[in-house]
């Protein structure tokens, strides 16, 4: 994918079903390291409950391999799974759901949990503000300092940055660029530096 789009900001949406509280709680979390830490930091804040039921996306939204879901103890396919459907029909990629489940005493069947859950998550996704993610693909470029002025205005125009720069007898920049620019982009370097300076990929 090009880009995608990612929550802008946390959400937090409570409502209570059958005397049972439940607070769902969206986040941007960029892979899965960063959604197992959002999930251990709603456990932290809500330590007296009794269910703590997770989804995430936690790549681009088609990125099949960066997803997960757990029930915690909720009867298995209840919680997690309505969740983590609700994040997949949104689009919306590097998501975490976290909804926090505090008992009130009223059994809701698995119909009322699905609900519950795959509902509580819902609610909460029309309260997320997204923004568009770009990622950016790295190079590394050589260049006289004479040279220099002219690739950061080369960059700015094609929504590039300079990662790191070592000022030697030349200079060395890293580089981040949008794939999709990429053409344009090596195209109006080389006119700018009569074909003598070229992008090189960094071996990831």
């Amino acid at each position: 994918m090009d880009s995608w789009l990612i929550p802008a900001q946390p959400v937090t949406f409570t409502e209570e079903i059958k005397r049972s509280r439940f607070i769902t709680l969206l986040g941007h979390t960029d892979g899965v390291e960063a959604a197992k830490a959002f999930v251990e930091a709603a456990r932290a804040a809500h330590p007296d409950a009794r269910h703590h039921c997770v989804a995430w996306v936690a790549g681009p939204p088609d990125d099949s391999q960066q997803l997960g879901f757990s029930d915690d103890g909720e009867p298995a396919g209840t919680a997690g799974k309505p969740m983590l459907a609700q994040l997949m029909g949104s689009g919306v990629g590097e998501i975490t759901a976290v909804v926090v489940r505090y008992y009130g005493g009223v059994l809701l069947g698995t119909g009322g949990l699905v609900k519950a859950y795959g509902g509580g998550v819902q609610q909460a996704l029309n309260l997320l503000t997204t923004q568009r993610k770009v990622p950016l693909t790295e190079y590394t470029l050589r260049c006289d300092y004479a040279q220099l002025a002219g690739i950061e205005t080369l960059l700015k125009q094609h929504e590039g940055l300079i990662v790191h720069s070592d000022f030697l007898v030349d200079v060395t920049l890293r580089v981040a660029l949008p794939a999709s620019v990429l053409p344009a982009f090596s195209a109006k370097l080389a006119d700018f530096s009569r074909g003598a300076l070229h992008l090189v990929p960094i071996e990831q």
